[in-house]
Formats: structure tokens, sequence, C-alpha cells
């Protein structure tokens, strides 16, 4: 492999998403395939070491250690998965192991834990427990009998458990000719898709049977022992470049999360001028600050948090001191419209579900029939309206809060949904839609419940302190931040664009830097 290479690229390659993972996949198979590392015509061939793994198992029948075995079966063509170098074997997987499953034991949690910790205590992914005894005193192989790690492969479902221990019946004990050829099962077992000999779904399981029928490519036992050195060698690089990747993303997480507590503090604790300082520090370097969507997230927060307390803005003109919001506004509750007067057509009603994250949907829909609704009068939504839903406040994302649109008309206001009357005087609709939206609101809201739902009171959000600018100001935050919000939005697009790249590139370049030479 050629290391020099990969270490070159890997600042982008470490963009692509679970560029490491991949890497530890691509290196096995190629291993097991016998594209790892060169082949040597000199080496005795796969077939003499099959039959030295007969004749082996035939002494442990003979001196009463092993059941009687079947007869080595070849694998058919149709079912080896790939053609072999000339000098490799095809053998199924019962054939060529010493199962000891017979020999493991289990014992309960509560049992457990009314024994001495003494040994490890073995189960379908590795050590889950101590023990105050063991089963077995070699090097084995185990692997995982049950469990999701079977589908998703989150750990080795294939390990060597050493030392004195103990095995639960959740992973198969397999014994082989030496370690040397345990340790060549073991890296062939985790290369392979492992889906065709699991059954069930939601209790996956490869029983004895199934894991016996696994067709294994068999390379000679000199290159077997190439072929885990290198891979030994090249996991060590793996260890190094997430290491590395590791350490780079959390100084990155650092200096963003330093950079956003110094924009996020109290406005008491510093200037309005310190304020701005930090503001332009991070809107300058926000390429470096936004690798992963949460950067993203967390900066739109950011952003909003900054426009409603004056840090977007140059001008001195801003409060000092901020105000309950129902100096400028007022939020009329929607009617208690009764369910058996909806209709599947009529005008619709905006009920707290039809509320979204910026936006009214209509997935659900409850309508009241035209001619009832004519006496609901004051409960009609106009263009522009802002609506908050009162119930389930905070869940997902963030505030429920949305603005009325044209083909969002004719709607009337259901109970638990607030609109908003504004003093145009001093509050316009966008710059109160942001602040709703920000920090500086939800810090403020501490849901109750009612009947087990979260909710918040039409009270509670007209005493919640806002920071009021002139009205020439509130426009100027607002197209500010309509600014950086489209500066996220092309920061979300470019992040797209950079994996798909990284992505790219890692392919390719694992196929010329993993590639014999």
């Amino acid at each position: 492999m050629n290391a020099t290479q990969l270490l070159a690229h890997f600042d982008r390659l470490a963009e692509a998403p679970n560029a490491v993972p991949r890497l530890r996949r691509f290196i096995l198979d190629l291993a097991v395939r016998g594209k790892l590392v060169e082949q040597d015509a000199g080496d005795e061939p796969a077939g003499e070491l099959l039959k030295r793994i007969y004749a082996h198992k035939a002494d442990l029948v003979n001196e009463r250690l092993l059941k009687v075995q079947s007869a080595f079966t070849a694998v058919p063509l149709a079912l080896q998965p790939y053609r072999l170098k000339s000098n490799w074997m095809w053998a199924f997987f019962g054939s060529i192991m010493i199962s000891r499953d017979g020999e493991r034991i289990p014992v309960s949690k509560e049992e457990r834990n009314t024994r001495a910790k003494t040994y490890d205590y073995y189960g379908a992914s590795g050590v889950i427990d101590k023990i105050d005894g063991f089963l077995f005193d070699k090097p084995l192989l185990l692997i995982g009998e049950d469990g999701a790690n079977l589908i998703n492969r989150s750990t080795p479902i294939a390990f060597i458990a050493r030392g004195q221990y103990w095995v639960n019946n959740h992973a198969h004990v397999l014994d082989g000719i030496t370690e040397d050829f345990l340790r060549y099962i073991e890296l062939y077992v985790n290369a392979i898709d492992l889906k065709a000999y699991v059954t069930g779904t939601a209790q996956p399981k490869m029983n004895q049977a199934k894991m016996n029928s696994i067709p294994v490519a068999i390379p000679p036992e000199a290159e077997q022992h190439r072929i885990v050195a290198k891979v030994d060698e090249l996991m060590a690089l793996c260890d190094q470049l997430e290491a590395a990747q590791q350490e780079r993303e959390r100084r990155r997480d650092r200096l963003a999360a330093a950079s956003l507590q110094r924009l996020n503090q109290p406005a008491a604790d510093t200037t309005p001028e310190a304020q701005r300082e930090h503001a332009r520090f991070y809107l300058q370097h926000l390429p470096r600050l936004t690798t992963r969507p949460e950067h993203i997230k967390a900066m739109r927060q950011t952003i909003l948090n900054l426009a409603v307390r004056g840090a977007l803005s140059d001008s001195n003109e801003w409060s000092l001191y901020s105000q309950p919001l129902k100096i400028a506004a007022t939020l009329q509750n929607g009617y208690a419209f009764k369910s058996e007067w909806f209709a599947k057509t009529g005008i619709r009603l905006l009920r707290n579900t039809n509320v979204s994250h910026g936006v009214i949907r209509w997935d659900e829909l409850a309508c009241l029939p035209i001619e009832q609704a004519e006496e609901f009068e004051r409960f009609k939504l106009l263009e522009g309206d802002v609506v908050l839903s009162l119930d389930r406040p905070f869940i997902g994302t963030g505030t429920k809060v949305a603005r009325v649109r044209t083909n969002d008309l004719p709607c009337l206001l259901l109970q638990r949904v607030g609109r908003f009357q504004l003093n145009l005087d001093l509050l316009t609709s966008d710059y109160l839609f942001l602040w709703i939206e920000s920090p500086q609101f939800t810090d403020q809201i501490d849901p109750g419940r009612s009947n087990g739902i979260p909710h918040i009171s039409s009270k509670q959000v007209e005493c919640a302190e806002i920071f009021l600018p002139p009205l020439a100001e509130q426009h100027r935050i607002v197209a500010k931040v309509d600014e950086l919000m489209a500066l996220c939005d092309q920061l979300e697009a470019q992040l797209t664009t950079t994996q798909t790249d990284s992505r790219r590139l890692l392919e390719a370049v694992l196929v010329a830097a993993l590639v014999p030479v």
C-alpha cells in the first residue's frame, strides 16, 4: 500500500462520511480476495493445508475429542462468490473449523452478580461481564451467534479470545489447526456479508448449520501469515488516521464552541462593541467553523440570537432595557370549535398540528362549513399573520411558529394556536418572527403541562422580554439575517457537494493505494 499517497489526500478524504470505517472494510475485502499482498509461486498450495486440517480433525475423532465429522465436500462453482488465485481453494466453514459450542454455559446476570468478578465473561459482541470461573484457557475464535450486530456490523462479529475465560451461548466457540489460522478466519468472517446466513429480523441469528455452510476462501498458509501481518499494519494506520481526524474535529468543535459562547453570553456581561467584534470574527470564519450539519444548525440559532440582541447592527439606537412583548403585541387565542362541527370541505381550521417550523402544513385537514364560518369573523386569519402553536412547544427543531401565506387562506384560528396582533408603530412582523425563533424567546419560556401535553399560555408569551430597536433598524436587522441565512444555505449545499466529492475521491484513492504494487 502506498501509505504516503493516502496520507497526502487524507485531509480531503476525511470529509467523506465514514471515511475510516470504509477504508477498514476495503482492506478486509482485498485481503480475502488475494489482492492485498503479493502471491509467491513457491508457497505450498492451500490444498496441502486442507489435507492437514482434515487429518488433524480425524486424529481428534480417534482420540474422542471430536464427534465423527462428515466427509469433505467441495464447494460447488455456483456457491463460490468469486474466482480465486490458482493456489487458493474454497472450503465450507464447517469442514475446516472445530466447534466447541457444546462447552458453552450461559449464566444469568442475577447469578453472576452473586459470584466473584475474576475471569472475562463473553457474549455475542465481546466481554460483557466477569465471573469466578473459566471454561476455556487457550486462544479460540468467537463469532456472534445472535443480535442486531449481525446486520448492522457496529462492532466486529468475529474476535479472538485469549487467556482464561467463560463464554455464554450467544457466541459460537471455534478452534482451528493453529492460532494463525484462526486469525485469518477472524478477518475473513469480518470481511464478508453474512446476511444470507442470518435468520430472523426482529431477533437476527446465525445458527451453527448456517455458519457451517459459509464458503471460505483459503490461501496458502504462508500467504495467510502475510495477509494477517499486512492487515495488522494497515489497521494500525487506520487507527492513526482516525485519531488524527478525531483530534482535528475536537479542535474545530472547541473553536466553534468558544466562539459561540462569547457570542451568546448575556448582554449584561459584555459591551455592544465587544459583541459586534465577536460577531465579525465568527462570520469571517464561517467556512472553517461549519463542516458538519450540526455546525450549521448551531450557526443559524446564533445568527438569530445575535440579531435580536443588536450584535449584527452598527447602530447605537437600541433601547437600554428590554420590555415585555405586550408593550408592542398581544396574542389572540383561537376559538374552541367543536369537533362535531368539522366537515371535509369548507373553511380550513388552523390547528396546532398544522403549524410547523416556519411554515403551515395542511396534511391533517379539518374544515368548518362555509355558512357556519360567517359568524366567526374575528377568528379569520390574514396574509402575513404570525401564528404560534401553544401546545407541544419546542419539540423537534425549535419553536412551532409560521406566517400565513396567500395559499393558506381562507382559514380560521382554532384554540391552542395564537395569532399576534401588533402595534405597527413599535414592532414589525418580520422582526417578531426572528425573535420568536431565537433563543432570546425560547430561553424565557418554561412550558407547563395540560392533560399531559406540554403547553404555553398567551400571558407567558406576552410577558417575555424583547429588545425593541427603531422600526428602520428592525428592517435592517431582518435584511441582514436574510443575507446570513442565505449564506447558511450556500454552506449546506457546499457541504453536501464536498462530502460527495470526498466520497468519490476516497474510492479512487483506495483503489490506487491498496492494490499491491
